[in-house]
């Protein structure tokens, strides 16, 4: 029943996190963000102690709950791990004794990181961020292209109840490490089960030091175990040692899978460890239930991989009277990056951010993507190529888990300056063919920007975009949809502080 509950509770979890980096109309995010909120290390980042505590209690009283029920990493080792169990043989796990020394190395050097701000270290063993990335860049896509062929059956139905979407990949290295994570953790899994969460997962060591201490665990009763090997076989954390009547609980994770094997009640999940009474091993028969002799089909040699080629291109915006040729513009060279709005500053970003990308999955207008930059790696950057930050749009402060972006209502937003327009002389249609242009001027939500001669002693003739850096709060809407191609004759540049204008 323990183990019935606790199947279900990591379904529910599973599935909802999930959706929230696949969920593009936001509604998962509204009801079930707190899910995001409540994972260890997002939680201590946004000092959300009240978080951290309740997870601490939790382990105290239940052991490693979260690693089996909350944390989405873990369900997937779980997923991969019963899988392989459809097409090994069953009971294939072992004791193992615990290999300490890298378990705290590696924790040392997931603090040392944090503390630091070497976030390319960190960001990559964090395990919800880790699992982040694996959703937004190898599950997103396929859910993305799934709703993109129900809309097209929809709309020959003269429905309107789906709505295609763009689909691409918004950093190519990400991607890629997205693939071998979940390769070298799909792998661990499916060999050896807990393997990652019990090696190196730097909250999988910190909470089994805790639940050491906790209340309720498996315990092996030495009277009634009769050494059949049934729960050590079945343990997937490779914790229990059924020799010696003893479970590693700084590596259990309380998935119960041995409370249901156990054929002699000899295995009970119980605040009060029985006192172990000296047994004679030579005494006891080696009793086996017989499964070991049952015949199973062999070993899988190929895992399926997801193989995403081309995404789809975004759709084209046309240029004012076709002045300009329509090609994929190109990312300028910003000596400053734009960061999110609510994310502060340059440096709060990046001490805080743990990479999860899950506001790059959230934001409606494609502007967020992965930051390929060491210092910054994988952390969130703008850049307005497909579109442009409106100004009442806050979706990525409502998303972020760990503070790294900050809550701001639109009213802030429309005022937080992000980034300063700068005017490119040499690229601007007016200049470059001699013709009118008004783009930047018309789509300012600011008014930032204003019209002047080009020439003075002309003021009939040809004008020329004037940016007033005080009212401009680094939208990129003059970047966006601006005519020229393939850089823009104007471009936002990052800010180190965000401020109020």
């Amino acid at each position: 029943m323990l183990r019935k509950l606790r199947v279900i509770l990591a379904i529910v979890f599973f599935v909802l996190i999930t959706l929230l980096f696949l969920d593009f109309t936001g509604i998962t995010h509204k009801l079930f963000g707190w899910m995001a909120k409540i994972q260890l290390i997002p939680a201590f980042l946004a000092m959300n102690f009240l978080v951290v505590g309740a997870l601490v209690v939790l382990t105290l009283l239940f052991g490693r709950i979260y690693c089996s029920v909350i944390c989405p990493l873990g369900v997937l080792q779980d997923a991969v791990s019963w899988t392989a169990g459809k097409f090994r043989k069953k009971n294939r796990f072992s004791y193992s004794p615990a290999i300490s020394w890298l378990r705290y190395a590696v924790l040392a050097l997931f603090v040392i990181t944090l503390v630091s701000g070497v976030t390319y270290i960190f960001t990559l063993i964090e395990p919800y961020s880790a699992y982040g990335r694996i959703a937004s860049n190898l599950f997103a896509p396929l859910y993305q292209w799934g709703n993109n062929l129900l809309a097209f059956f929809a709309e020959r139905a003269d429905s309107y109840a789906f709505y295609s979407v763009d689909v691409w990949i918004k950093s190519g290295i990400t991607f890629v490490v997205a693939i071998v994570t979940f390769l070298i953790i799909g792998y661990l899994a499916w060999s050896n089960g807990r393997t990652y969460c019990n090696t190196v997962c730097p909250v999988g060591t910190l909470l089994g030091f805790i639940s050491k201490f906790s209340l309720l665990k498996p315990v092996l009763d030495p009277e009634k175990c009769t050494k059949c090997s049934l729960c050590s076989r079945n343990c997937k954390a490779s914790c229990i040692d059924y020799k010696n009547y003893s479970i590693d609980y700084s590596r259990c994770v309380a998935c119960m899978n041995c409370l249901d094997k156990c054929r002699f009640d000899a295995l009970h999940y119980t605040v009060k460890r029985p006192v172990k009474k000296a047994v004679d091993d030579t005494s006891v028969e080696n009793k086996s239930v017989g499964e070991n002799g049952m015949s199973r089909r062999g070993f899988l040699s190929v895992i399926g991989i997801f193989a995403l080629t081309h995404a789809v291109k975004a759709q084209h915006k046309v240029a004012d009277g076709g002045l300009a040729v329509i090609e994929d513009k190109k990312i300028p060279n910003r000596e400053t990056p734009v960061t999110p709005p609510g994310s502060v500053s340059a440096r709060h970003i990046k001490n805080h951010c743990t990479a999860c990308q899950l506001c790059v999955s959230a934001c409606p207008n494609n502007i967020l993507r992965p930051s390929q930059k060491l210092e910054t790696f994988m952390q969130p950057e703008i850049s307005f190529e497909r579109g442009y930050c409106r100004p009442e749009c806050t979706r990525c402060s409502e998303v972020c888990p760990n503070g790294a972006i900050k809550r701001i209502t639109k009213e802030d937003k429309s005022s937080l300056q992000i980034g300063r327009a700068v005017w490119i002389k040499d690229n601007c249609v007016v200049i470059r063919d001699n013709v009118t242009c008004t783009a930047c001027e018309r789509h300012c939500p600011t008014g930032a920007i204003e019209l002047v001669p080009r020439d003075p002693e002309n003021p009939r003739g040809l004008k020329i975009p004037v940016v007033d850096t005080e009212l401009c709060i680094g939208c990129g809407a003059c970047e966006n949809l601006c005519p020229a191609r393939p850089f823009s004759a104007i471009y936002v540049e990052g800010i180190t502080r965000h401020r109020t204008i």
